[in-house]
C-alpha cells in the first residue's frame, strides 16, 4: 500500500458514500486508475466490506450493555459449545475471546433493561460451560469507532 492507497482508504473511512470521481478528485487520481485500486483494495481484503451507521435507538436496540463471562473450564468442548451458542443471539452484536479474565467479552445490545434483565436471565445465564458472568452499562459514550471528523448525519465536518 502507498500513500495513495491509504488517501483512498481513509476517504471511504470519512464517507464510503462518495462517487468514485468524488475519491479520484480528492486523492489527486482520475476515476479510471482511482476504481483500480479500490478494486484491488477490496480483492486483497484491506477493505471488508461498506456499512452504514444506524441510530441503535430507531432499531430497538439502544441499551448497550459489556458483559464479562468466564467459563467452569477450557475444554475445547466447552470453549466451542459456549463460542457457538454466544455467537448465535441477535442481541449480541460483538464477542471476544480474550487472555486472563474474563475469558469472554461481548458487547449485547437491546431495548432497554428491563429487556437486557429477561435476556440476561433467560439466556445468558443458561450457556453452556458458563461459571460466571457480570455485566456493565455504559454511563457516557466519549469515542466511538466513527471517524473524529464524520458529522452525525454522515457529512463531512
Amino acid at each position: 500500500m502507498d500513500r495513495i492507497d491509504r488517501a483512498i482508504l481513509e476517504q471511504l473511512r470519512r464517507d464510503c458514500r462518495q462517487s468514485n470521481t468524488e475519491i479520484a478528485d480528492l486523492v489527486g487520481l482520475t476515476p479510471s486508475p482511482c476504481l483500480r485500486r479500490i478494486r484491488r483494495l477490496e480483492e486483497d481484503g484491506i477493505i471488508q466490506g461498506y456499512h452504514a451507521r444506524v441510530d441503535p435507538v430507531a432499531i430497538g436496540r439502544g441499551f448497550e450493555v459489556h458483559v464479562d463471562f468466564e467459563l467452569k473450564d477450557q475444554a475445547k468442548s466447552t470453549i466451542r459449545e459456549f463460542e457457538a451458542a454466544l455467537v448465535a443471539f441477535d442481541e449480541v452484536i460483538e464477542a471476544r475471546r480474550t487472555f486472563g479474565a474474563p475469558d469472554y467479552q461481548a458487547l449485547v445490545a437491546v431495548a432497554d433493561l428491563q429487556t437486557y434483565e429477561l435476556f440476561m436471565t433467560e439466556h445468558l445465564a443458561d450457556l453452556p460451560g458458563l461459571a460466571k458472568l457480570q455485566s456493565r452499562f455504559t454511563m457516557k459514550t466519549l469515542k466511538a469507532n466513527v471517524p473524529a471528523n464524520a458529522a452525525p448525519d454522515g457529512a463531512n465536518r
